[in-house]
């Protein structure tokens, strides 16, 4: 009676070996900054809004902003794609600028 579970067994598992899914090839989602029909800069270009996205040193960068003065909004944002050298921005209440570049997770303001 073993024998013949087992034979139904290992033929159950080969016969669903036939039936698997193609792999499917998943295009990389490219991230389009939302443009909002509105608002141009002083010289009637139209400002592009980048998504936050939070990066490796993210938290580092927001103490540096913080010892500056810049508090509010919602952190240091990634402004290149992650390596070895990041640049970070980060928002201010005041409606300054705080930037800073990382290499090797070594920050600096800029």
């Amino acid at each position: 009676m073993k024998l013949y579970v087992l034979t139904f067994c290992a033929l159950l598992a080969s016969g669903c070996s036939m039936f698997q899914a193609e792999p499917v090839a998943v295009a990389p989602v490219a991230v389009k900054a939302a443009r909002q029909p509105g608002l141009v800069d002083a010289n009637g270009a139209p400002i592009e809004r980048v998504p936050f996205v939070p990066g490796r040193s993210s938290a580092t960068v927001e103490k540096m902003a913080k010892l500056k003065g810049c508090t509010g909004g919602q952190g240091a944002g990634l402004m290149t794609p992650e390596g070895p050298v990041e640049v970070y921005r980060m928002m201010c209440q005041e409606g300054r600028t705080f930037m800073a570049r990382c290499e090797l997770r070594q920050c600096k303001a800029m």
